[in-house]
């Protein structure tokens, strides 16, 4: 049954076809790839929630693990109304590569909570993650399964499941969880990590390719966690950010927007609704505007065969997972569109929750400059390893980078081998 649910999603199918297809070309015992393209363990549990009205409501919920070969499962959790059990699978799949380029002693995991967190009450929030926390307390722990936030979720969903399971072990434990408030052990610079690794990867590919970042026109789908953060680094840098979308739209710009302007927008009033601009399309129709840089920074499949032919940009850069489907990829190559893939471009989160994971175990506290620093090295380097290796194979940047993160987790595989 749970093989049926994970085959009929198109995410978990796009996954697949990446874990086959590389591979294949990296040479990977078929054995290892059989293994791969299943989950260690899916667990599905109801969740029954106390409304505020009174009346319960069931929610559904999932915890994945891929593979935990070489540490604890380490993934997101997100709410939302599409969650579904091969979703969370490829989610999973992914972070498992991220780990194994960036070289962090993670498996990959990734849950989720099918629920439209919009029309929940801060109360029902509460209730649902605390009951979400309860029923996973089996597989998840330090040593087994560390979550953080997602799509629909914080650092105050993250603060209540390390709260629920401190609770239930008696001590409070702090490394249940990254991406909580620095009030009880979060770490600085966690919140803006990934869309400040998304910028390191788009600084670093317009060095590569020759191009100077200041001035560079930016069209950002996704004005969420990441991609706010990361608009916010490269208007910084100098980039002229021209477009940006969330779930109301797309806004644009045409003399660029004031970004730090567009953020406090957001925060009086929870999306870009309203705001001043010289044009609105929609948040699928701003991928297809002109510009130098692309960065989807929302949800996976929004770059398709359908729209791929209409892109016209220099490079894109994934801050979301799984924007671009493998079809779309093929006729972005032949247009000579370079994609910096999910798996690279928008690791800085994964790399600051073990960051935050260590230091929590080690009850070792850094600051905002420490982490940003080590940050920006780890970017850097990998980004530099990926780059080379796509141009020394004459691959893509996401075959590169798909390659060296899925031969890592292989070679965990076989040096540990099979039991029993």
């Amino acid at each position: 049954m749970a093989k049926d649910w994970i085959f009929k999603s198109k995410v978990y199918a796009m996954a697949a076809e990446q874990l086959r297809e590389t591979g294949k070309w990296a040479g990977i015992d078929k054995n290892i790839i059989a293994r791969l393209s299943m989950p260690k363990r899916s667990t599905i549990v109801s969740l029954p929630v106390k409304m505020d009205d009174g009346h319960v409501e069931e929610f559904i919920g999932y915890r994945v693990q891929h593979q935990i070969t070489c540490g604890p499962g380490k993934g997101g959790l997100r709410y939302h109304p599409d969650v579904d059990l091969g979703e969370v699978v490829a989610l999973a799949m992914w972070m498992s590569w991220k780990c194994g380029l960036m070289k962090l002693p993670f498996g990959g995991a990734k849950g989720g909570v099918n629920c439209d967190p919009g029309r929940l009450s801060a109360q029902e929030t509460e209730r649902l993650t605390r009951r979400l926390t309860y029923e996973l307390l089996p597989v998840i722990g330090p040593q087994m399964d560390v979550m953080a936030p997602d799509v629909g979720t914080n650092a105050q969903t993250m603060a209540w499941i390390m709260d629920t399971y401190s609770q239930n072990l008696g001590v409070s434990t702090p490394e249940i969880v990254t991406g909580k408030p620095v009030e009880i052990g979060g770490i600085e610079g966690r919140r803006g990590a990934t869309g400040y690794g998304v910028a390191v990867c788009v600084r670093e590919m317009c060095e590569r390719e020759g191009l100077k970042l200041k001035g560079q026109r930016v069209v950002v789908q996704g004005f969420g966690n990441v991609g706010s953060y990361a608009a916010e680094n490269l208007w910084e840098w100098g980039a002229k950010i021209i477009g940006i979308a969330d779930v109301t739209g797309g806004y644009i710009e045409t003399k660029g927007f004031d970004i730090n302007d567009a953020i406090q927008y957001v925060k009086k009033n929870g999306t870009l609704k309203g705001y001043a601009c010289d044009k609105t399309v929609s948040s699928q129709e701003i991928l297809e505007l002109p510009c130098d840089i692309l960065v989807p920074a929302a949800l996976q499949r929004v770059i398709t065969s359908k729209n791929a032919e209409n892109l016209d940009c220099k490079f894109i850069g994934e801050g979301a997972n799984g924007p671009t489907t493998p079809a779309a990829d093929e006729i972005l190559e032949k247009k000579g569109i370079k994609v910096v893939p999910d798996i690279l471009c928008n690791a800085g989160g994964v790399t600051v929750s073990y960051f935050e994971w260590v230091q929590g175990i080690q009850r070792d506290f850094w600051t905002r400059a420490q982490v940003n620093q080590r940050l920006n090295d780890k970017m850097c380097s990998t980004f530099a390893t990926v780059y080379d290796t796509a141009v020394e194979q004459s691959v893509t940047m996401r075959r590169a980078a798909l390659g060296l993160g899925i031969k890592a987790v292989a070679k965990q595989k076989e040096a540990r081998g099979l039991y029993p």
